[in-house]
């Protein structure tokens, strides 16, 4: 039986990537400290699997990472500090903690003994610098020249912390596939992000109320998590996939924060209207991935739409968070 580490392994993204690599047959490791993901029931049905083993250790602490197991066959290093309140709080943390933590994992992948590919993931905030400061084609493909914005920008440190990974990646001796997430949502990644977020406001907004929402004309691709688990499994055991960087995401359809917003609202069926608001600064006013080149390497996949994506989220919101019974990531 193949074996897969998972750090970050409580978070949104790697739980359910971890449930579809258990229904294919893999064993999972996964690592977490809890500074963010929480032991909630979707994670305790994880762990009762016997194909699940867990360790709780900070990957910062470089000895308790070379304790891990040796004979893993991937590893998806999904631990990070991200979140807008860390960047803008502590951004020199977000640069060298993201950085160590890549580090230390790296180190770790050059112990193994069959190590068939280290999967990390980069972010759509790469393409930023060269937005603000150049022509940046949209859809967006991977060979797109990179910039950074404003070094003295809080938010610059996220953004840094990824490019300069990416190039630890390519510069370490190791079976690396780089993707970079675009708007990945689904149920128990918190609710910051514009889907769940947005849910949450018109659960608990009264009936025909207009709530506030920044950026309404905006544009953006998205991605139900679902799908995005199905293409990193195909960059993860696709020979051809070794050394890429890949977008992760879907190309279309490309639609205003108003048209995700009126989507939700009419899954909770309250009737309710948007209060438009400024966009927050520095927020793009389009980000769509070019899916031309993975698509290629891994082939197209189905896709579950916004409307039915949106409905499966907010589903698992009332059942788990909305009506107070449960906890999501934070």
């Amino acid at each position: 039986m193949k074996k897969v580490l998972i750090t970050g392994g409580a978070g949104f993204m790697a739980l359910h990537l971890a449930n579809r690599l258990l229904a294919d047959g893999y064993a999972v490791h996964l690592v977490d400290n809890f500074l963010r993901g929480v032991q909630d029931e979707d994670l305790r049905v994880v762990l009762a699997r016997p194909e699940v083993t867990f360790s709780e250790i900070d990957c910062l602490d470089a000895a308790a990472v070379a304790h891990l197991p040796t004979d893993f066959d991937y590893i998806f290093h999904l631990a990070a500090i991200i979140g807008v309140g860390h960047v803008e709080e502590r951004p020199a943390d977000v640069v060298t903690d993201n950085l160590y933590l890549l580090e230390n994992l790296l180190d770790h992948a050059d112990r193994q003994d069959r190590l068939t590919r280290f999967m990390f993931p980069s972010t759509s905030e790469v393409y930023a610098g060269t937005l603000e400061h150049f022509d940046l084609p949209i859809p967006t493909p991977e060979s797109t020249p990179l910039a950074v914005t404003d070094l003295c920008r809080p938010r610059t440190s996220y953004l840094l912390s990824k490019v300069c990974g990416e190039a630890l990646c390519h510069f370490r001796p190791v079976p690396t596939t780089i993707f970079r997430p675009h708007n990945v949502y689904g149920p128990r990644m918190g609710t910051v992000h514009v889907v769940p977020g947005q849910l949450k406001k018109a659960y608990e907004y009264p009936a025909g109320s207009a709530i506030p929402v920044p950026s309404i004309e905006q544009t953006r691709t998205f991605c139900y998590v679902d799908d995005a688990v199905e293409m990193l499994m195909r960059m993860m055991e696709s020979p051809a996939c070794e050394g890429q960087t890949m977008n992760l995401g879907n190309q279309e359809p490309e639609v205003t924060i108003r048209e995700v917003v009126e989507i939700c609202y009419r899954t909770v069926g309250k009737n309710q209207s948007i209060d438009p608001k400024p966009a927050p600064a520095g927020s793009p006013a389009r980000r769509c991935p070019d899916m031309s080149q993975t698509i290629s390497l891994i082939g197209d996949s189905p896709s579950v739409s916004l409307e039915e994506g949106i409905r499966r989220t907010y589903d698992w919101y009332v059942r788990h968070v909305f009506d107070g019974r449960g906890i999501s990531a934070q």
